[in-house]
């Protein structure tokens, strides 16, 4: 067996410190705000590498609140499609921004916004009934869709108090889908800029993809905030960690049914991975070829017992064999966030590789880990 006898998520600092830098540079030439969503990636070990960069983080619940609150030291800007009455006094308090999902939500806590005491700026989630996302269930502007006001049911003019907009409909989008989607929302919604201080973008941003071409979105914010003079917000999650760590796991079988040789691991893609059969997408493994005519060529199993637990295929230029390696990439984004413990699977390590090669281990999980999840 290789020395990773455990499934381990390393985030790689060098390679995060580097998607910040770029991050960075469009805010100042950008003069914007671009803060990361803890909806992706909310591996608190690591906030002391981001918080030099940052100046809030997005929140869209009251654990993640106070995990930002608690970690970074800062205030969040919490969207989420509903709040519970019994949260909300603890999530106005520990946010510098609230964004409401409905008016009625709106309606509902602005007396008590009003009355708290607390220095916290109201918005209101639109939908701007335009998205390029093809996948419906990360669609936010699908026929029917629960987030957002569409235009036709907004006042002519906006409640007191109420501060910004927020707008969604972005998921892994360059810049130019996030130009088509601001062309169509400032059509649409232009009648109430005079009436807001900021506008929120939210995510889907992939600013440090290789090909994102960053100086048309920098020269695409400062045309907007050069019309109107509002504060903008960015809140990318998956930008943030793009290709800045991996899951790393072990060969434990081979098995073969009708010709096809799958490489069973000790991960689970319904457990640990679960975007790549949602979305659905195949993960890149390192090593594996693009050549087609190989004859080594395997599906990934899970360990799950849930039949669809796998993906494929993947070709080698030498056949796989039990204890062998295997490490997906780009393994930050939407993974440890999503992990479950169906089956009782047990949980991949968290770990931080330094800058200076050095391994750390943040944390293991046990037994005690599943049984505590239910009581």
């Amino acid at each position: 067996m290789n020395e990773w006898a455990r499934p381990a998520f390393i985030l790689e600092e060098a390679k995060l410190l580097a998607n910040l830098e770029k991050i960075h540079r469009v805010e100042v030439e950008a003069s914007v705000a671009i803060i990361p969503a803890l909806k992706s990636f909310a591996l608190w070990h690591a906030f002391p590498l981001l918080k030099p960069y940052v100046s809030a983080a997005a929140a869209s619940s009251l654990n993640e609140v106070l995990l930002i609150r608690e970690e970074m030291g800062l205030k969040a800007h919490t969207y989420a499609p509903v709040f519970h009455p019994s949260e909300f006094p603890d999530i106005l308090v520990n946010s510098s921004h609230i964004i409401f999902n409905s008016l009625e939500q709106f309606n509902r806590y602005a007396e008590q916004m009003n009355s708290s005491g607390a220095v916290c700026s109201a918005g209101l989630r639109i939908n701007p009934e335009y998205s390029e996302v093809e996948v419906e269930l990360y669609n936010p502007c699908a026929p029917g869709s629960r987030l957002g006001v569409i235009l036709a049911d907004l006042p002519a003019i906006l409640p007191t108090g109420l501060d910004g907009l927020h707008v969604h409909a972005l998921c892994d989008s360059d810049s130019y889908a996030f130009e088509r989607l601001l062309n169509s929302f400032e059509k649409r919604f232009q009648a109430y800029f005079d009436q807001i201080r900021w506008v929120n973008f939210g995510g889907g941003h992939m600013i440090t993809k290789p090909d994102y071409d960053i100086e048309h979105l920098i020269s695409v914010l400062k045309a907007f905030k050069s019309r109107y003079n509002l504060e903008i917000y960015l809140e990318p999650g998956g930008a943030f960690v793009f290709g800045a760590g991996t899951l790393r796991a072990t060969v434990l079988d081979i098995v073969e049914n009708q010709g096809i040789k799958t490489a069973m691991l000790d991960v689970s893609f319904k457990a640990h991975m679960p975007d790549t059969l949602e979305m659905p997408y195949r993960p890149d493994v390192v090593g594996a070829s693009e050549e087609k005519e190989s004859i080594h060529r395997y599906r990934f199993g899970g360990l799950s017992c849930l039949s669809g637990d796998y993906v494929g295929d993947y070709v080698f230029a030498e056949p796989l064999r039990i204890g062998d390696q295997v490490v997906f990439e780009d393994m930050m984004q939407y993974t440890m966030v999503q992990t479950t413990m169906f089956n009782g699977v047990q949980h991949p390590d968290v770990c931080i590789q330094r800058e200076n090669g050095i391994l750390e281990v943040m944390k293991t999980f046990d037994y005690h880990d599943f049984k505590s999840r239910l009581g």
